[in-house]
């Protein structure tokens, strides 16, 4: 638990930081105001991908117990390096659109493998939510069951 607050502690100052980052690099490079760049999407994607989407994570575990599912460490690092390896290739390709240089398929080629790795990540972490839900919900469910035929 204190792994997922630690991590989305460290995606939310890296999320701030790349709000700054663009807003000073275009700055600095004379880039036009408004112009198509994905260093302006970079701030986004950490905070939600990243900060959002772990403290929700960190609700389930502390509701579900999600890290006693052996497919939650695989959730964890496979999801942590798609948003990482997604990110680097948004603020790469970011950078060289507000230099003028050209971009390559190689970072489109990357970045689509970190998109691979949240869907990969996401999915796993539906299956361990799944099974900690299914198996918490019947042991509730028979004793509120069990106390009814009491009474």
């Amino acid at each position: 638990m204190r792994r997922l607050f630690s991590v989305a502690f460290a995606y939310m100052i890296v999320g701030v930081a790349s709000g700054l980052f663009y807003r000073e690099f275009t700055k600095i490079n004379d880039f036009p105001e408004g112009g198509a760049t994905q260093l302006g999407l970079v701030h986004t994607h950490l905070l939600v991908l990243g900060f959002v989407v772990l403290l929700i994570v960190l609700l389930l575990e502390k509701a579900f117990a999600l890290s006693e599912s052996r497919l939650f460490g695989w959730f964890f690092w496979l999801y942590n390096a798609g948003v990482v390896l997604t990110s680097a290739m948004m603020v790469w390709h970011g950078s060289l659109t507000v230099l003028g240089q050209e971009s390559s398929a190689m970072i489109a080629g990357i970045a689509g493998l970190g998109h691979i790795l949240l869907s990969a990540g996401m999915v796993l972490l539906f299956l361990a939510l799944r099974k900690r839900l299914f198996v918490a919900k019947p042991a509730a469910s028979a004793v509120a069951v069990g106390s009814a035929v009491a009474a």
